[in-house]
């Protein structure tokens, strides 16, 4: 049994946009096919919290062969997908902070869903901890109100 979501999105406009993907790329320097953030779309900086999505498209670089004849999203993928919106975050809390945000790790990761092309992979974020040469941010994906996996994110400014 998944845990429990760290964000109720039952509070959250879903469809509310507030960084869309000019404001995420001015701030994250992934780009084309390697850019995995689509928007933020609400924030609480007293819960250190955050709610983003990727939207998965019949035209991502994946699914031609990951798997043929049922396309399913690589994990690694979502995890990259929470990375970014961690990164986006932690910029935007540290926004005199002008070092590049570096992967720095991921811990206690397990998938328990599936993610295809047509769905909307909601990704939430929670800052754990925010030091100076790390941080550690607790995520999760959900697909249809399905949680589909949890990490904890490691970023490191470099």
């Amino acid at each position: 049994m998944p845990p429990a979501l760290i964000i109720d999105l039952n509070k959250i406009d879903l469809h509310q946009v507030i960084f869309d993907t000019a404001a995420i790329e001015k701030t994250n320097p992934h780009r084309y096919e390697m850019r995995q953030l689509d928007g933020v779309i609400w924030h609480d900086e007293a819960s250190a919290s955050v709610v983003g999505y990727k939207d998965i498209t019949e035209n991502e670089f994946w699914v031609r062969g990951h798997i043929p004849g049922r396309p399913l999203m690589p994990g690694v993928i979502m995890v990259e997908a929470a990375a970014q919106l961690a990164s986006f975050y932690i910029k935007f809390l540290n926004k005199d902070d002008e070092r590049f945000i570096g992967f720095g790790g991921i811990e206690d990761v397990k998938f328990r869903g599936t993610v295809e092309p047509g769905s909307r992979l909601i990704l939430l974020g929670k800052l754990l901890e925010n030091r100076p040469r790390r941080f550690i941010c607790a995520a999760q994906g959900v697909v249809n109100g399905q949680m589909v996996f949890q990490a904890k994110i490691i970023g490191m400014p470099i």
